[in-house]
């Protein structure tokens, strides 16, 4: 290699490369351990989440880890019922969004798709404007309600067919153990199939909605829900 090369190369790396790896060293590091962002592909959360939003996930809601490695240097907060969370599967890994609904000791049980906590069936009414919008139902219109968890009110889907309607035999969420269900009832793989899940694994809140493209109309923005809020 010539001086000629040797000097660009210097000049080039003092330039911009330097600078362009710090960048990308601060936004993954932002990414890792302060906030972050999770394209949603399945309608588990329907009708709170659809497929093809952008999530924000604050990872700072309830600690603070180690960007890259994950290692926890400090706590301050826990999961509340009716957070929505981001978390990995303790079944395969993978990376989910669901909605906390048993806090460790509560008593968990689904009847007829109805959610029980701690022996109280949890209260059902109709929808809020603008509680759901842009979800494509499908044929078989589903039965939408908002639910009363805790203090807040979100929406949920069941199947149209009652008999879809599954039912949870009562379990005792084991300490600093979370039960997580999607507000898609009837077609939502949680913690009614791979039990709760460890506080560990459990990453940040899902806070809002920044983009969303619509999957069945050649990925058209769905403007009405660009910075939702989540609930």
């Amino acid at each position: 290699m010539g001086e000629t090369a040797k000097r660009r190369i210097v000049t080039a790396w003092r330039e911009w490369i330097r600078s362009l790896l710090v960048l990308v060293l601060m936004i993954t590091a932002f990414r890792s351990a302060i906030a972050d962002w999770n394209d949603v592909p399945t309608g588990s959360m329907k009708p709170t989440i659809l497929e093809g939003d952008r999530i924000v996930v604050n990872k700072l809601a309830y600690d603070l880890r180690v960007p890259y490695a994950g290692w926890r240097l400090a706590c301050w907060d826990d999961p509340t019922r009716g957070d929505i969370v981001v978390l990995f599967s303790p079944a395969d890994g993978k990376r989910l969004v669901k909605r906390v609904v048993g806090l460790p000791g509560d008593q968990i049980a689904v009847r007829h798709g109805m959610l029980v906590v701690n022996g109280t069936p949890m209260r059902y009414s109709p929808l809020e404007p603008g509680m759901v919008t842009e979800v494509d139902l499908g044929h078989e219109l589903p039965i939408l309600a908002a639910e009363e968890l805790g203090d807040a009110r979100h929406a949920v889907m069941l199947a149209a067919r009652p008999l879809w309607h599954g039912s949870f035999a009562p379990f005792t969420v084991p300490g600093g153990h979370y039960f997580v269900m999607g507000d898609n009832r009837d077609q939502s793989l949680d913690s009614r199939h791979f039990g709760p899940v460890p506080r560990a694994l459990i990453v940040g809140r899902a806070t809002a909605v920044a983009a969303s493209l619509d999957p069945d109309r050649h990925f058209l923005p769905r403007w009405r829900r660009f910075l939702k809020g989540l609930q």
